[in-house]
């Protein structure tokens, strides 16, 4: 199916599919349109989308793509020919009326050397990360919605070596990756008459493929159970990202995905297993419109007593705040930055003058 069976039905915001600089399409209730260009979300006056367009195409976009949308199922989540994401949002949930975002594809990837020119991503970090990776340790990248995680993960996966068979398993197909042997696994939404493929049953059936390494696009549910039970019996090498506003944090968050399996652990025991299994936390952000790696953590261990996890600092969290907002303590001599977040603790870190 060609891409241009859609643009008809998207004539007002037609030009924005195919503007290489625009990553991200967002038409409000109203018909107000907004832009992810550059990295900053921009508005554009002089473009407006009535109802009554929204509606006519975003129907004839559902029933082309094999789905559909109404007042009866008011809300559509499916992807356009060339990978783009597409999410709509019907009255009466959408007040006042129907909201569309599409998130462009982009085939544009990066190498890890572009990355560090650009600053996303220092020097240091890529050296720790490429040692990590050539050892089989397992890696997970955390960050917010549209900071770069896939991205990065798709310029670290270059490290991995050619003779190592990789499966890939995403929601999306979205990373690529110039590898040899390299199966991939998708999942598929339910449709009509047809079940859903979860990233969970991908996750379970692809140990039987002989995998070396695993890379998981995200980490969001149930099948973060499923990853551990595999880091846990000789998959090592593992890649894959997760929605979190701080490396730390994303261990409480992978241990919340590991609950939602359903499986009857004690949280302990799951916090334990985690620490085991994930060795390094790689921490993206956006700031301003530019992507920026700001934390690599190795996991030391998980203390039992404490409830709390071990963390050696290997590249710092640089913040744009106030002394008062970051504690100092002064030992022999030296001033040190303490990062402190619930149920974890840090080593310390020298403070930046």
């Amino acid at each position: 199916m060609s891409f241009d069976v859609i643009l008809p039905f998207l004539q007002p915001i037609a030009h924005l599919m195919t503007d290489p600089d625009v990553t991200e399409i967002m038409v409000n209730a109203g018909g107000a349109v907004f832009v992810e260009r550059a990295g900053r979300v921009v508005t554009l006056p002089a473009i407006r989308m009535t109802e009554r367009d929204l509606q006519v195409a975003t129907r004839n976009i559902a029933r082309i793509l094999g789905d559909d949308i109404s007042v009866e199922k008011p809300l559509l989540d499916s992807r356009l020919p060339d990978g783009s994401r597409v999410a709509v949002m019907w009255p009466p949930c959408s007040v006042g009326g129907t909201t569309l975002t599409i998130r462009r594809f982009r085939y544009r990837t990066f190498t890890i050397e572009e990355l560090v020119r650009v600053g996303t991503i220092a020097p240091d970090v890529v050296e720790h990360v490429r040692q990590a990776i050539h050892d089989r340790e397992n890696i997970l990248i955390s960050g917010g919605t549209s900071t770069g995680k896939t991205t990065l993960l798709n310029a670290l996966a270059a490290f991995v070596p050619d003779d190592d068979r990789i499966v890939v398993i995403e929601d999306t197909a979205e990373l690529r990756l110039d590898k040899p042997n390299l199966p991939r696994f998708e999942a598929r939404r339910e449709q009509s008459g047809l079940p859903p493929v979860t990233i969970r049953a991908l996750l379970h059936a692809s140990l039987r493929h002989r995998p070396d390494r695993i890379l998981l696009g995200e980490v969001r549910g149930g099948e973060a159970y499923d990853l551990l039970q595999a880091l846990n019996t000789g998959h090592s090498g593992t890649i894959s990202t997760i929605h979190a506003n701080s490396a730390a944090q994303a261990l409480a968050r992978f241990s919340s995905c590991v609950l939602q399996s359903g499986v009857d652990l004690p949280y302990a025991a799951i916090r334990h297993q985690i620490a085991d299994s994930l060795h390094w936390l790689l921490h993206i952000e956006r700031r301003q419109g530019i992507r920026i790696v700001t934390q690599l953590l190795k996991v030391r261990r998980y203390d039992v007593a404490q409830d709390t996890y071990d963390f050696e600092t290997v590249y710092p969290h640089i913040r744009a705040s106030t002394e008062a907002d970051n504690p100092l303590d002064v030992i022999d001599g030296r001033r040190y930055c303490r990062e402190t977040t619930d149920g974890v603790r840090t080593t310390l870190t020298p403070a930046r003058s």
